[in-house]
């Protein structure tokens, strides 16, 4: 997503996930970072769901559910990692994510690096 594409949802979630990474650094588990995440979008006045079920069909029968971790005003999809470097896997599920549910713009959002904003990548459909 180049600069023009930018919209502020997305940076004021991005400001927010870097607020959480100043605050508590690099080296904690996932769910740490989404807890305090979820915090920090209230503190701004941003409505979320967290581990919010998607529901998988195949030909209109139900075969299971996918958990996504945070949907953030009913637009942005955000899955977060804790992990070295990110594998072209996280990207393809976050990927499946925005398929499946509809919604255009997803963050994977990499807590375990030094600088933040090196973690991240936007994505549209």
């Amino acid at each position: 997503m180049t600069d023009l594409q930018r919209d502020p949802l997305t940076d004021k979630i991005i400001g927010c996930a870097i607020e959480v990474h100043r605050r508590l650094g690099p080296g904690l588990l996932e769910s740490v970072y989404e807890s305090a995440l979820c915090i920090e979008l209230g503190h701004c006045g941003l409505k979320f769901q967290s581990q919010l079920v998607l529901p998988i069909k195949y030909r209109d029968r139900s075969i299971g559910e996918l958990r996504i971790d945070i949907v953030v005003e009913n637009s942005v999809i955000l899955e977060l990692k804790s992990v070295e470097r990110i594998d072209p896997l996280f990207e393809a599920q976050l990927l499946t994510y925005l398929r499946l549910s509809g919604i255009k713009i997803g963050l994977l959002i990499n807590f375990n690096s030094r600088l933040l904003h090196q973690g991240i990548k936007r994505f549209v459909v």
